[in-house]
């Protein structure tokens, strides 16, 4: 039997260094957002589900719609998954090739 525990938006986190808010944060396979800041070894929370405005590579574009992933290195949202790169949720907005961010829905 399950037991309902919350909405899931967010997660508990406990951060080995710190984390500033707005900064994405990976957690296995899952891709969030620091809404507050964190210290490390302190437990806090990420937002997994919302929608934010996240760096993304000048490199693409992005079609509204778009399944996005996240390239941890360096630290940006692509268009096209490559090795090593998580699913962090879906473009809700079209971002042309130069655009600098993209609006995300987090989640899957």
């Amino acid at each position: 039997m399950a037991t309902y525990v919350h909405d899931g938006m967010t997660i508990d986190h406990t951060p080995s260094g710190a984390v500033a808010a707005g900064d994405v944060v990976v957690v296995g396979a899952l891709v969030g957002v620091a809404p507050r800041a964190i210290a490390a070894n302190a437990l806090g929370a990420i937002q997994v589900e919302g929608v934010f405005d996240m760096p993304k590579t000048t490199s693409a574009a992005i079609t509204a719609g778009a399944a996005v992933y996240w390239d941890a290195d360096p630290g940006e949202v692509v268009a096209t998954q490559t090795t090593g790169d998580l699913l962090c949720g879906h473009a809700v907005a079209a971002a042309a090739e130069a655009a600098a961010i993209v609006r995300v829905k987090l989640g899957r």
